[in-house]
């Protein structure tokens, strides 16, 4: 028979094992909370919380997952609805271990495993609010610092137009003002001339 490749060994080989833990989570899922030896309580730990992650997404894609290793369709539907809906703000730590002390027949460690379903604290809420609240504000000032370098560059591209706009007024003007003053230059030349032929 096989041994297992690491971790304490639970059953009589791999099969069993993976059997003993499907059977402890679903105990898990139906009763909320169960007690087991200490090496058994520690090994569902993983083993359970990966299948309330997997409740979490909800999908029909890990709910055929689930029910490939619990058999139960009430406690899987239970997994998915009730269990889920509680630890949908959490972000891990869906169980707990609490060590009751030794068992009276083989003198073993036991412990309690339950799963965690109260609300996140107030406490850890006002954490998660501040940090967002920081992002928010970071977000804020990196969009003020980068609002007036790009304010900055549309001005000096309006400036940049403007400027060749007003040479060319200028120079109309100036062709303006030089054509009117020709032709009195000219009227005034002519008298000058016919005078000198009158002479």
């Amino acid at each position: 028979m096989p041994t297992p490749t690491k971790g304490p060994r639970l059953g009589g080989g791999p099969a069993h094992e993976r059997l003993m833990l499907a059977n402890l989570a679903a105990a898990l899922f139906e009763h909320k909370r169960i007690t087991t030896t200490v090496t058994k309580a520690k090994r569902l730990k993983p083993y359970a919380e990966r299948l309330v992650t997997f409740a979490k997404r909800g999908d029909l894609a890990s709910r055929r997952r689930v029910l490939g290793l619990i058999s139960n369709k009430g406690v899987v539907h239970e997994l998915f609805t009730d269990i889920a809906q509680a630890v949908e703000n959490r972000d891990g730590g869906y169980t707990r271990i609490t060590k009751i002390g030794n068992r009276k027949g083989d003198n073993a460690p036991m412990a309690v495993i339950e799963l965690v379903l109260e609300p996140v604290s107030a406490k850890q809420a006002v954490v998660a609010e501040a940090t967002s609240a920081a992002k928010r504000d970071a977000d804020k000032k990196e969009a003020a610092a980068a609002a007036p370098a790009a304010e900055e560059a549309p001005e000096a591209e309006v400036a940049e137009t403007e400027a060749p706009e007003a040479a060319t007024e200028e120079a109309v003007s100036e062709e303006a003002v030089a054509a009117e003053e020709a032709p009195a230059e000219e009227a005034a030349e002519e008298p000058a001339a016919e005078e000198k032929d009158a002479k």
